[in-house]
């Protein structure tokens, strides 16, 4: 089995989501959460702390990570792994894999000639909005 993560960083005003622009497939040129790879024998939440190193300079100091849920693609034999976590402080982003930009949370994630996923990440949204007490709480 594949196995991959997306992270949804939130600044920690709580009101802009961490996206992407897709820089190649799949989903070239539509906006996307920052993830990769899980590479075999690789824990999945170290995994997403690595790639949200790489791909944003955001480390373990800056954020708090928390998995969300899990999506399990049967046919594609993968299994996608979310995790979340907002901010502790502002910090600089940057990265050269793909184009990062904040977006306001007011947006219709579920549009899927912008957002990659199919509708996947207006999903994730939900689920964060409705257990956003228990995801960050600062003693978990």
């Amino acid at each position: 089995m594949k196995k991959y993560n997306v992270v949804m960083v939130f600044n920690p005003a709580y009101d802009k989501l961490l996206m992407c622009h897709r820089r190649k497939e799949p989903f070239k040129g539509l906006s996307n959460l920052v993830g990769g790879k899980i590479e075999a024998g690789e824990n999945g939440l170290d995994a997403a702390y690595r790639e949200l190193r790489e791909e944003t300079g955001i480390g373990k100091a800056d954020i708090r990570l928390t998995p969300l849920m899990d999506f399990r693609y049967y046919p594609s034999d993968i299994l996608l792994e979310v995790y979340v976590g907002k901010l502790k402080r502002e910090v600089a982003v940057s990265g050269n894999e793909n184009e990062l930009y904040w977006s306001d949370l007011n947006r219709n994630f579920f549009d899927t000639a912008v957002f990659a996923g199919g509708g996947n990440i207006g999903h994730m949204l939900e689920e964060v909005k409705w257990h956003e007490e228990t995801l960050f709480a600062e003693n978990p």
